[in-house]
């Protein structure tokens, strides 16, 4: 009876438990991606053009993305309480959304619908930041994969959301978003005192490994399972039944992963587990001689500017051994005199930041650009998805926001598993991931731009797994460079990136395309002169939402997206080469 107390004890403060409550919570921060399947539903019953539409999408990015008010909360308040905030956000944002698409509530003028969009959206930032905050705390010499899965789970949030709507089986497309404003609620509700720290590096097992390798197991499949239902589905006319069942087998796997902290607490020994440090060794022992003076670090900071240029091209245990000799050098050149150190004010590459600190390095501003031409650029393909597929011929645009939530998933979980093997296997900086990212997403842009038989497939493919990426490897680089401590303060400035994007690639650049286009087009259908005043007028008419059709509608927005993705491969690949000694120094020991 003692044995089976502490075993339910143990269940309920595992650290995995809480990793598997987030990753069920991340699938309700990805309401955002649905926004190219509601839409068409708000532009239709609102009579919006594309230019109103794509303002209502920044305002959609602006609350995914500026999550302040939740990182501070969180430092606050308990993480329960923060994450009950953002379900109340989420559910009177999107519920007076829908009482006004369904006229059940009285029509408001843009800006007001803005902020209701903005509010509603606004709570994934709670949810992001509670689940990410927990878990990398908990499990922190494996940020990589647990950022990835996480991320991921966000990202797969709108393929599995649309499965639950195709059960709903309503003809009124408004009922999805009556479903995005109950359903987050409702799971968070249920699942939020779960999430929090517990002393997760006081909880390794040997078995931990075996674990993660589990669940990239079960992302697999159940990637490959709404891959293969959402085919059948466009494909097949199927009964409600069949659907039904499909459903039941996604929640199945859904709730497999919970199979962990169930065999850990109550088949194991809950006193096995070992302790690990929040530290790796490598900082470990610099925290060990800083206790005799600060002199490793200064001297760490000095082989910055005193180690040859050949050294960086070393393999990594070279690398290290190299870079040990010249800071013993140094600290005996030091002692003697010989040698005057330069003492840096705040911290290094690797320790704890404030915000303030890190606004002032250039690392955090390449890395702050780098995403927002990387993410802006995908943001905009997925804002813009509806309007996409509408202008190639496509009826169902359903099908191609649940594929590019299921690439954008396969992306997070592959940018983060990825990322990891370069970092710990390599000891090189984890932004090399990211450049490869943003290469894809360049080709995938093409292929918008082009709208070839199959490159509106071809290209939701592309831009979602490089556009996924993003979201694994940016936090967890974030956390190396800058440290833990102002972990969730960092992550949402960084995260501005996203509508900062949006708001010029999508608002402005995108949306005024669209609608030029679509006025030309309108033009020639009435068939008269295409001249500036006939443009300006049907572009600035609110009475009859302009349709543009053909690859023309988007070609030159995506060229200039491609453009910019190789733009941000360049910034990647500069704090690559900025940052590899730090990575080296971090990682390389342990390598060897």
């Amino acid at each position: 009876m003692v044995h089976l107390k502490e075993s339910v004890g143990f269940f309920f403060n595992n650290r995995w438990l809480v990793f598997v409550a987030a990753m069920w919570i991340q699938t309700c921060a990805g309401i955002g991606y649905l926004f190219g399947s509601i839409s068409p539903t708000i532009k239709k019953s609102l009579n919006y053009n594309q230019r109103q539409i794509a303002r209502l999408g920044v305002a959609k990015d602006l609350g995914d993305s500026v999550g302040f008010l939740a990182g501070t909360l969180c430092e606050i308040l308990p993480l329960w309480a923060a994450l009950l905030v953002g379900a109340i956000q989420n559910f009177v944002g999107y519920g007076w959304v829908w009482l006004i698409v369904t006229s059940r509530a009285p029509s408001l003028p843009l800006w007001a619908m803005c902020i209701l969009i903005f509010i509603g959206t606004n709570g994934e930032t709670y949810f992001n930041t509670a689940a990410l905050v927990s878990c990398v705390q908990n499990f922190p010499k494996s940020r990589g994969p647990v950022v990835g899965i996480l991320k991921g789970f966000a990202g797969l949030g709108g393929a599995i959301l649309t499965q639950i709507y195709a059960v709903i089986h309503s003809p009124n497309h408004a009922s999805l978003i009556f479903m995005i404003a109950v359903g987050p609620a409702m799971v968070i509700i249920a699942l939020m005192f779960i999430i929090r720290p517990v002393g997760g590096h006081k909880q390794v097992r040997p078995s931990d490994g075996l674990s993660f390798s589990f669940i990239y197991s079960i992302c697999l499949l159940l990637a490959s399972y709404l891959m293969g239902v959402m085919l059948v589905e466009d494909l097949i006319d199927l009964s409600h039944i069949v659907i039904t069942i499909f459903t039941a087998i996604l929640f199945i796997l859904l709730a497999i992963p919970i199979v962990i902290p169930i065999c850990s607490s109550f088949f194991q020994d809950p006193r096995e587990p070992v302790e690990e440090g929040l530290l790796s060794e490598s900082k470990k022992q610099e925290t060990g001689k800083s206790e005799h003076g600060d002199g490793h670090e200064i001297i760490f900071s000095e082989v910055e500017d005193e180690k040859p240029k050949e050294v960086d091209a070393l393999p990594a245990s070279e690398r290290q051994k190299r870079i040990a000799q010249l800071q013993a050098k140094l600290a005996q050149a030091a002692a003697k005199g010989a040698v005057r150190i330069k003492r840096r004010r705040g911290p290094h590459r690797g320790e704890d930041f404030t915000l303030m600190q890190a606004l002032i390095k250039a690392d955090f501003w390449l890395m702050f650009f780098s995403l927002l031409f990387g993410s802006g650029s995908g943001l905009t393909v997925i804002d813009n998805l509806g309007q996409i597929s509408q202008s190639l011929g496509y009826d169902n645009t359903h099908v191609f926001v649940s594929m590019i939530s299921i690439w954008n998933f396969l992306g997070r979980i592959g940018g983060g598993y990825f990322s990891e093997i370069i970092v710990r296997g390599y000891a090189y900086p984890r932004h090399a991931a990211m450049a490869v990212a943003q290469a894809i997403m360049a080709i995938g842009h093409f292929f918008f731009a082009m709208g070839w038989p199959g490159a509106m497939h071809i290209g939701t493919l592309l831009v979602g797994l490089g556009y996924g990426a993003h979201w694994a490897i940016v936090p967890a680089a974030a956390s190396e460079l800058f440290g833990l401590r102002n972990f969730g303060a960092l992550y949402n400035f960084l995260t501005l990136a996203n509508p900062a994007g949006s708001m010029v690639f999508s608002g402005v650049i995108a949306s005024s395309i669209y609608d030029m286009e679509a006025a030309k087009q309108a033009n020639e259908y009435r068939g008269t002169e295409s001249n500036l005043a006939s443009v300006l007028s049907s572009f600035l008419s609110v009475d009859e939402p302009l349709k543009c059709e053909g690859a023309i509608c988007f070609f030159l927005t995506s060229m200039i997206m491609s453009g910019l993705c190789i733009i941000a491969v360049v910034l990647s690949m500069i704090l690559v080469h900025r940052t590899k000694i730090v990575y080296a120094h971090l990682y390389g020991k342990s390598r060897g």
